[in-house]
C-alpha cells in the first residue's frame, strides 16, 4: 500500500473510531432511559453503524487475515461508501434544518455526518480498485439497509422507539413509512449503480491510459 493511502486510512480510521466513542459518551451523558436501553438505541442508529463500517474498512488495511480481505474488497468498499454517503445526504438534507444540536455535539455531528462521508467518497475515487465491479452486486448490497429498515421497523413497534422521524410510525402509519422506507431502498440501490458505473468507466479510462 502507498504511504499516502496508507495514511489517509489511518487518519480516517482515528477520526471514526472517535466521532462513534464521542457520540456514544454523549448518548449516555444525556440518557433519559436505562443505559441497557440508551445503548441498544445508540446501534440502533444507521449513522452510527454505517461509520462503524467504515472505521473498520480503514482500519483493516492494518490488520491481516480473512477480515482485512473482506473490508478491503474493492465491493464491500464500494457499497459502505454508498451507505454513508446516505447518511450524509439524509442528515444534510432532511435532517439537519429540524435538530439544532449544541456544545461537543456539534463538531462531532459534523464528523459522523459530513466529513467522514467526504472523505470515505474521496477514498473511493482515489484510491479502491474499481474493476471487478458488477451491476448485481447492487442487490446484494441492498439487504442491508432493506434489513435496516424491518428491523427498526419491528424493534420500534415492541419499544415505541424509532431513530428517525421519516420511519416514525406513531406520528406518520405504518403506510407511509413503508413508502418512506421503499424510497430509502431504491435510493441505495440507485446510488449502487451509480458508483458502479463510475467505477466500470474510471476502471476503462485507466486500462487506456
Amino acid at each position: 500500500m502507498p504511504s499516502t493511502q496508507r495514511t489517509y486510512a489511518f487518519f480516517t480510521a482515528l477520526l471514526g473510531w472517535f466521532a462513534v466513542i464521542a457520540q456514544l459518551v454523549i448518548l449516555i451523558q444525556g440518557r433519559t432511559t436505562s443505559l441497557p436501553e440508551a445503548i441498544i438505541r445508540f446501534f440502533s442508529y444507521f449513522t452510527i453503524q454505517s461509520n462503524i463500517i467504515v472505521a473498520l474498512c480503514f482500519s483493516a488495511y492494518f490488520i491481516s487475515g480473512k477480515w482485512k480481505v473482506f473490508f478491503t474488497r474493492p465491493g464491500t468498499q464500494t457499497a459502505v461508501t454508498v451507505y454513508i454517503i446516505v447518511v450524509g445526504a439524509v442528515y444534510n438534507l432532511v435532517l439537519r434544518p429540524i435538530w439544532h444540536p449544541t456544545g461537543f455535539q456539534i463538531p462531532v455531528d459534523e464528523l459522523l455526518h459530513s466529513v467522514i462521508p467526504l472523505l470515505t467518497l474521496l477514498f473511493w475515487l482515489l484510491y479502491t480498485p474499481k474493476a471487478g465491479l458488477q451491476w448485481k452486486n447492487s442487490l446484494t448490497w441492498a439487504l442491508y439497509p432493506l434489513c435496516y429498515t424491518v428491523f427498526i421497523g419491528v424493534r420500534g413497534a415492541i419499544s415505541g422507539f424509532y431513530p428517525y422521524p421519516f420511519i416514525n410510525v406513531t406520528e406518520l402509519g405504518y403506510p407511509k413509512v413503508l413508502m418512506n422506507g421503499m424510497v430509502l431502498v431504491l435510493v441505495f440501490v440507485f446510488l449502487f449503480l451509480v458508483l458502479i458505473g463510475m467505477g466500470k468507466l474510471l476502471a476503462k479510462q485507466k486500462t487506456i491510459s
